[in-house]
């Protein structure tokens, strides 16, 4: 008799918690594993502000996939653009183009989140994200550019352009992100007697009326008046209405001489929710406490592109698309996974939010640990302490505490790459999402084989 066969997209921490979970506690030959991923890593996401500002090296926060010792999961370099749960097969695009297909008796849908974006003229073309490494990166370089040729430059309104700095979004990506950055630009500057420190600007802006309105109105008022006091420029009730080369028009009227538009407003769920038919809410997944995809057989579903029912709070409410969530439910998968093999009983996911930390690099820093409000250089502590003890290998622990400790020391290094020197890559040239599939599409495609075989 064939073992079952257990397919999982993506390398997020839902999926890459479950492998591990199922790579454990599996017995010899109950199931065969497979792993779709476009990248032999797992990204600590919540530390790419912090390899834009150059605290830690790119490698630090990409955990290797191949460290383990079992080696009982294979691995499918590339991404998952199509399901079809009549077929019980999933479309998959290898790093290579080549599109293959992937048969499964249980699939884990953990294809994670994309940047969610508005149709706004200029946005796709003109901003740039923080939701890769490969975009991390980029926009490091992109801001020592821009303070490299503000310094070489004889025209004014040209280094006043390279030299403004605009964020959308009042999340944890966005403040985190304009808090490191704008550190970057602030101890850099000594190092181009050029350029006159007041002409560089950082705009964060949000529509929301209240910065990371999660925090609480103190802890946010706390850090809203950490930002200000670095002299960011906070606008809230704003967003962006025309993103230009050289300029960005807010909604409120202004016009604001700018070269550098980092979008982080939201994300939403992987376009591949959306390759079959499935009841969404607010376009993720809605699952079971049990995580299945209610009236398909074999589907589970967790993480960002997951509705899942968050028991702990009731009223129908849905689990925030954070990391701890994401990280337990692919536990609780794994051992709903190990019951219906077992033909046990499954558990629904339940989960008290544990608390919310965000790193505003240096001393500053806003927590709220278990519901205790922090802030200052004791928050600093419990928000790296948290994601210090969060990554999967002592391998990365390792680099990661190392980083901290170098930069602590030495400081910060103010050196460009050349990553993408050449070309201008914006929000669309990181996240592929123009290459999933429709539901009629990947039907075809399933009927194909059929005919073939």
């Amino acid at each position: 008799m064939a073992r079952p066969r257990i397919l999982v997209t993506g390398a997020g921490f839902a999926g890459v918690e479950c492998v591990r979970r199922l790579e454990r506690r599996l017995r010899p030959g109950e199931a065969d594993i497979a792993l779709v991923a476009p990248f032999s890593y797992q990204l600590y996401l919540p530390l790419l502000p912090q390899v834009a500002s150059g605290v830690l090296t790119p490698q630090s926060v990409a955990v290797s996939l191949r460290r383990s010792s079992r080696h009982r999961t294979r691995i499918v370099p590339g991404g998952a653009i199509g399901v079809d749960p009549m077929a019980k097969i999933c479309v998959i695009r290898k790093i290579t183009d080549e599109v293959v297909n992937e048969p499964y008796d249980y699939i884990v849908l953990s294809p994670g989140s994309i940047t969610r974006t508005f149709d706004i003229p200029g946005l796709l073309d003109n901003a740039r994200g923080m939701k890769t490494l490969a975009e991390a990166a980029y926009v490091r370089d992109h801001v020592i550019a821009q303070l490299d040729l503000a310094d070489a430059s004889h025209d004014e309104q040209e280094r006043a352009s390279r030299l403004q700095f605009v964020v959308v979004g009042g999340g944890y990506a966005g403040t985190e992100t304009a808090a490191c950055l704008q550190r970057l630009t602030t101890n850099a500057v000594r190092h181009y007697p050029r350029l006159d420190p007041k002409l560089i600007k950082w705009h964060l802006i949000d529509i929301a009326p209240k910065l990371m309105p999660e925090l609480g109105d103190k802890l946010g008022k706390s850090a809203l008046k950490v930002l200000r006091d670095r002299g960011i420029e906070v606008s809230l009730g704003v967003s962006i209405a025309e993103a230009a080369p050289d300029k960005v028009t807010f909604t409120d009227g202004r016009v604001l001489p700018c070269r550098t538009l980092i979008w982080t407003a939201g994300v939403a769920a992987s376009p591949l929710v959306a390759t079959f038919d499935a009841e969404t809410v607010r376009g993720r997944l809605a699952v079971t406490p049990e995580l299945s995809l209610p009236g398909h057989d074999g589907i589970f579903a967790v993480g960002d592109a997951a509705a899942v029912p968050d028991l702990a709070k009731g009223d129908g409410a849905v689990c925030p698309p954070t990391a701890q969530h994401a990280m337990r439910q692919g536990r609780r998968l794994a051992d709903n996974l190990l019951a219906t093999l077992r033909n046990q009983p499954l558990r629904p996911y339940v989960h008290k939010d544990l608390g919310l930390v965000v790193d505003l690099g240096g001393k500053d820093a806003v927590s709220k640990p278990l519901g205790i409000e922090m802030h200052g250089v004791s928050a600093q502590a419990v928000a790296r302490g948290y994601h210090w003890s969060a990554l999967r290998t002592n391998v990365a622990k390792a680099r990661v505490m190392t980083n901290w400790l170098i930069n602590a020391a030495a400081g910060d290094d103010f050196v460009r790459t050349g990553f993408q020197s050449r070309k201008s890559a914006t929000l669309r040239d990181f996240e592929y999402t123009d290459g999933y599939l429709t539901p009629e599409q990947v039907r075809e495609h399933t009927a194909s084989l059929s005919t073939r075989m």
